[in-house]
This record gives C-alpha cells, sequence and structure tokens, in this order.
C-alpha cells in the first residue's frame, strides 16, 4: 500500500500510514538515535561516569531497553535492524550486570579511561604483601584444621577487618572522582586498591571452601 502525505501546518505531516507502519517507523528512529549511544554502559544509560553509579536509575533503563528491544518488536524488521536489535540487547544485559556489582563497575571504569587492562598482572605493594602475611598464616592454619571452629572464626574475623580497612581507605578516593571526573589522579590508588580487595576476595574464596566441607 502506498504512502502519501501532505504539509500541514506547524511543519507536520498528516499521512495516511498504518499503525504497523508507523510502529516499524519509530523502531528505526529509535534504532538511529541509540547507534549514538553505543561507546560505553554509561552512555547507554545515559549516565554520567561513576564509581557509584544510581542504582535505581540503572534498573530502570535497563527495562526500558529491554521493552524496546525485545525480539518480538523486531520480527518484521530488516536482517540488519534485527542484529543491531540483538547487539543492543546483548550490551544492556552486560551494562545491568556490571553496573549493578561494584567490583565489575570499579574494573570497567578503570578499563574505560586506561588504567586497568584485561588480564593485567599486577604487582601488589611490598607492605601490603607482608601486611598479609598474618592473614594468610590464620587461613592455612584453617586450612590444616577445618574441623577446628575457633580458627574459622580467627580466619573469617581477620579477613572481616581487612575488608573494613580497605572500605575505609578506598571510599574517598571513589568519592574524589565521582565528584569531579575530570580528575584522573585518583585512578592510579583506585587502582591498586581494586586489586588489593582482589587478592582479599581470594583469601575469602579459600576460607569458604573450606567450610563448605
Amino acid at each position: 500500500m502506498g504512502v502519501s502525505a501532505t504539509l500541514v501546518s506547524g511543519g507536520f505531516f498528516r499521512s495516511r500510514i498504518s499503525p504497523i507502519q508507523i510502529i516499524f517507523l519509530n523502531l528505526r528512529l529509535k534504532i538511529l538515535f541509540a547507534s549514538r549511544s553505543m561507546n560505553n554502559y554509561f552512555e547507554l544509560y545515559d549516565l554520567p561516569i561513576s564509581f557509584a553509579p544510581d542504582k535505581t536509575a540503572v534498573k530502570k533503563k535497563f527495562y526500558e531497553l529491554s521493552r524496546q528491544y525485545h525480539p518480538d518488536r523486531f520480527a518484521q524488521a530488516t536482517q540488519a535492524e534485527q542484529n543491531y536489535a540483538l547487539r543492543i540487547s546483548a550490551m544492556n544485559n552486560d551494562a545491568y550486570k556490571t553496573l549493578n556489582d561494584t567490583d565489575k563497575t570499579m574494573a570497567y571504569v578503570l578499563t574505560l579511561h586506561g588504567v586497568l587492562e584485561a588480564e593485567e598482572k599486577y604487582s601488589l605493594p611490598p607492605a601490603f604483601l607482608m601486611e598479609m602475611m598474618e592473614l594468610n598464616e590464620v587461613v592455612s592454619d584453617y586450612e590444616m584444621e577445618p574441623e577446628n571452629e575457633p580458627l574459622r572464626i580467627q580466619a573469617t574475623n581477620t579477613l572481616k577487618e581487612y575488608m573494613e580497612q580497605w572500605e575505609e581507605e578506598v571510599t574517598p578516593k571513589l568519592q574524589a572522582y565521582n565528584n569531579k571526573p575530570d580528575n584522573k589522579e585518583p585512578l592510579a590508588d583506585i587502582k591498586d586498591y581494586y586489586f588489593r580487595k582482589k587478592y582479599l576476595l581470594r583469601i575469602q574464596q579459600r576460607i569458604n571452601t573450606f567450610a563448605a566441607r
């Protein structure tokens, strides 16, 4: 069926377009505009880059994009449009998982700034590793005697203290960046704390593994 249109007052068009055609025109326009927001998860969600993205806004945008790019809405679209919708959907899922996880968000922001590389081998400061000797000794003792409940409690409490210390030290640095994203100075320190947290989480996994036996 042909489509005819005449210009009416105010610069609008009065068109004899079927509802189905209107739906696909709207979808194509949305794809056109969405293509400008594909650089990173924050742009996709219309959020500023931050180590603490607004979780309510993240959830709202996730469901909005999930509805907008649901495969059923592209059943009659072109192959290119279907492929693009799948890419947006996949990116939307990854963005939601990342921005809802504090550790993943930290890694993602550092990666965006080129501070963190994939599979990077990072050397933690010797002072930190020396500090971890006591914790590792306690955990090793517990691994030797997994039925020893006092050792498990000691290992768990010692790890908890280090986790709380980590939180206390990294929070001001994260806030310094969030308050002024143009200031890249805190990023090197945040990267260091990111790898410290990974180290602590590996110890936590050791404790949990033996506690589950």
